[in-house]
């Protein structure tokens, strides 16, 4: 049971991916700068099933002034953990901090998201596989370690 329900968590999770990917080019095809579409929950009349409606959720390319807050959750936690790392980091590395098993899957999963912030200009990769924040905001200079 249990390797079923992580089987089917990774599907989630590689499609939540694919849909991200697909919207992103659509987005970049149509040249739009428009805000984008996030999943939310629509409220059902009484007697109806639960309907979700699903949309994109991308990943906003850096600028001055943006915080790590508008990326969507598993971004955000990734780019915390390389902001509060004091070299550059392995997505192996990476992928316990933010509270997934250290897994073949998970781990080049984590990768994409990591090449994505990096083609986002939120991270750097100075060498092959090994990450850092790409701008030290005065959010990220005033954590501790």
């Amino acid at each position: 049971m249990t390797a079923r329900l992580e089987a089917e968590r990774e599907t989630w999770s590689r499609l939540r991916v694919t849909r991200e990917t697909v919207a992103e080019v659509v987005a970049e095809m149509s040249g739009s700068d428009e805000a984008p579409i996030v999943e939310r929950p629509v409220e059902p009349s009484a007697g109806d099933q639960p309907v979700r409606m699903v949309g994109a959720i991308m990943v906003p390319h850096w600028r001055e002034g943006l915080s790590a807050d508008a990326l969507p959750d598993v971004h955000r936690d990734i780019v915390e953990v390389v902001a509060d790392a004091s070299t550059p980091m392995q997505a192996k590395q990476i992928v316990p901090r933010i509270g997934l098993p250290a897994v073949t899957a998970k781990v080049e999963g984590t990768r994409g998201k990591l090449k994505r912030l990096v083609e986002r200009g939120w991270l750097r990769e100075d060498q092959p596989g090994l990450f850092a924040l790409a701008h030290r905001t005065a959010e990220a200079r005033g954590r501790t370690p």
